[in-house]
């Protein structure tokens, strides 16, 4: 989504757009490289750093709505979608220190 709607922006604003994306990108992008180290330490701080990406991704599109940069509808799809991912987010972070404070976690890979 962050794509279609910041792709027809003009050349001058390539990088920050650019930059706009790769926050967004990387909403996921941690979550998988989080689950992937199979540590609910290293987890949990890869879904942080999520968080923090999560928020980039806002005060970009929340910057160009400012300048008119996109459109009212523009920005309520980004924004509802936003707010899914991020209390999804905060959700499993919740769980998983519940999980940690517990000592249920399981990182060996036997089945």
């Amino acid at each position: 989504m962050a794509y279609k709607i910041f792709s027809g922006f003009p050349f001058e604003l390539k990088k920050v757009v650019s930059n706009a994306i790769d926050a967004s990108h990387s909403i996921s992008r941690n979550i998988a490289e989080g689950y992937c180290r199979r540590s609910i330490k290293e987890y949990l701080n890869h879904l942080n750093i999520s968080l923090g990406s999560c928020g980039e991704f806002h005060s970009c599109y929340f910057s160009f709505r400012e300048a008119d940069q996109i459109t009212d509808k523009d920005y309520q799809a980004l924004d509802k979608l936003h707010y899914k991912v991020e209390n999804g987010l905060i959700q499993l972070i919740r769980s998983l220190q519940k999980k940690k404070q517990e000592d249920v976690w399981e990182d060996s890979f036997v089945t």
